[in-house]
């Protein structure tokens, strides 16, 4: 993995990018952007499932732009400490959760599961789409994966 690039720290589209620090963590970046995702899900205010719905897809566009502009400007495609995608892929794996902690070491579980092995389609769209939306894609897949996993557990167990 390249070492974090300096602007992480002076430029605020890059800070965010990066998770507000959390990416440039030496190692294991994804999860540790994982975990902040965790405490800042922890932070937000209980919303209706519309609502929430569309906090997904403004946290989505935003990161579009964020991992796109960071990832041109510091000139790699996908960063390992660019992590903004992390946390919308974990927001998306609690889409509809139910409270309490035990659900948010699942959703975090289930969600580093299908980002890391990255089972088909993800793998594909990893590689094949370019830009912030590329870089986007895969956790937002991953994270739907994770949320269908985490809402049959839930109903099943």
């Amino acid at each position: 993995m390249s070492r974090t690039p300096a602007s992480v720290w002076r430029n605020p589209v890059h800070f965010a990018a990066f998770g507000f620090g959390s990416g440039a963590f030496p190692v294991a970046p994804g999860t540790a952007g994982t975990l902040m995702a965790v405490l800042l899900y922890g932070l937000l205010p209980t919303m209706s499932w519309p609502v929430y719905l569309l906090f997904l897809l403004l946290g989505f566009a935003l990161g579009v732009f964020l991992c796109g502009r960071t990832a041109a400007d510091i000139g790699v495609h996908d960063h390992g400490g660019i992590v903004w995608d992390e946390f919308v892929g974990y927001w998306i794996t609690m889409f509809l959760a139910p409270t309490g902690w035990q659900y948010w070491v699942a959703g975090f579980v289930l969600f580093r599961l299908f980002d890391i092995v990255k089972p088909w389609p993800i793998r594909w769209l990893d590689r094949h789409v370019e830009g912030g939306l590329g870089i986007m894609i895969d956790d937002v897949l991953a994270g739907v994966m994770a949320c269908a996993c985490l809402q049959l557990a839930v109903v099943y167990l």
